[in-house]
């Protein structure tokens, strides 16, 4: 028997190997639960054994609150998971929800990590009843209630996110953090609270915030779409619908996204040619997320300006000493560079 440790020993390159010589295939899935954890360490660590059992791979997140899961598990042993998912108190019955398009690669390591919340939304959960949450629409309920009269649409991702796919008609608040998209949507809402809220983000688990928060505000009909935009996609699909999401859906794993209608509705950064391919800069001193075509990669060496580029041309010394530099500035000033997307036009003029 294989010793098993409760962290990931191996690095990026041996890990990338490791999955891409697996003989079987993989499926990926997403869950999340707000539950009281008493002891979450424990949890975790117990989570960490089973599931590096059975080859799981994925992004994690617990808290006294909850639970919140992305995960990879080999397409052969995900009966026996979930049933294994049934021995836990806090796990049982729980809603699976699975992409809508998957390459098996949306993993590579398994991290479980303690947070003191499992979505970080910068909220003070004593002010309002968390508990309170919206009324959980079917995916079918939420497409017929879409264009309705007296009814608006909100979409409680970030930016970059609904750059590239969302709902039709929906409001998009330009926001970098969910507290941020609270506070824009309160104030874009302020003088709808009559009208029939549709809330809406990637598996369900932003909206049940949101929902009990726009409640905790004197909303009068506030709903939520229930799993979210992944499982909108496959019950539209599986009911022969035209999807009322339109493009692609952006997931936090290795992917960056999955295309929901085939439409591409977002522009290359630097460039402006309908592309809905996010990457993240290849300088590693930005890292910076943007969306980039095939011809900028070739163009900008995979990196979101000329300033960025030209420093991936140096030697790996002249790289390590520009950082060291620039760190000390960061720390001098306390102004730290934004990793959301910026006005990257003017950076390549």
């Amino acid at each position: 028997m294989r010793e098993v440790k409760l962290y990931n020993t191996l690095n990026k390159e041996q890990l990338k190997a490791r999955l891409n010589a697996e003989p079987f295939n993989r499926i990926t899935i997403s869950f999340y639960r707000y539950v009281n954890i008493k002891d979450p360490h424990n949890l975790r660590d117990r989570l960490f054994m089973e599931w590096d059992h059975y080859r799981c791979l994925g992004r994690i997140y617990i808290a006294k609150e909850g639970i919140n899961a992305q995960m990879s598990i080999p397409e052969h042993l995900l009966g026996d998971l979930l049933l294994k998912l049934e021995e836990h108190e806090e796990l049982k019955s729980m809603p699976i929800k699975y992409a809508f398009e998957d390459d098996g690669k949306s993993f590579f390591k398994l991290t479980i990590k303690v947070r003191p919340k499992i979505v970080a939304d910068g909220m003070d959960d004593s002010s309002y009843d968390t508990s309170n949450v919206g009324n959980h629409l079917t995916a079918l309920d939420f497409h017929n209630a879409i264009g309705q009269k007296n009814t608006v649409v909100v979409d409680m991702r970030n930016h970059y996110e609904s750059e590239v796919g969302h709902f039709e008609g929906a409001i998009c608040p330009d926001a970098d953090t969910f507290r941020e998209e609270l506070q824009i949507v309160e104030e874009m809402l302020e003088d709808k609270k009559d009208k029939k809220v549709l809330l809406y983000c990637t598996g369900g688990i932003r909206c049940e915030k949101a929902s009990a928060y726009l409640n905790h505000l004197g909303f009068k009909d506030v709903n939520q779409l229930h799993g979210g935009i992944l499982e909108y996609a496959r019950q539209i699909k599986e009911l022969g619908l035209e999807s009322k999401f339109k493009g692609k859906n952006f997931v936090f794993d290795q992917r960056l996204g999955e295309s929901i209608n085939g439409e591409i509705i977002s522009q290359c950064h630097q460039c402006g040619k309908p592309c809905d391919t996010h990457i993240n800069c290849a300088n590693d001193d930005c890292h910076l997320l943007f969306i980039q075509c095939k011809e900028c990669a070739f163009q900008y060496n995979n990196c979101c300006s000329n300033e960025c580029k030209s420093v991936l041309e140096l030697s790996p010394e002249e790289q390590k000493e520009i950082r060291k530099i620039r760190h000390q500035q960061y720390a001098k000033s306390k102004i730290f560079k934004s990793r959301l997307r910026p006005d990257l036009r003017k950076l390549n003029t």
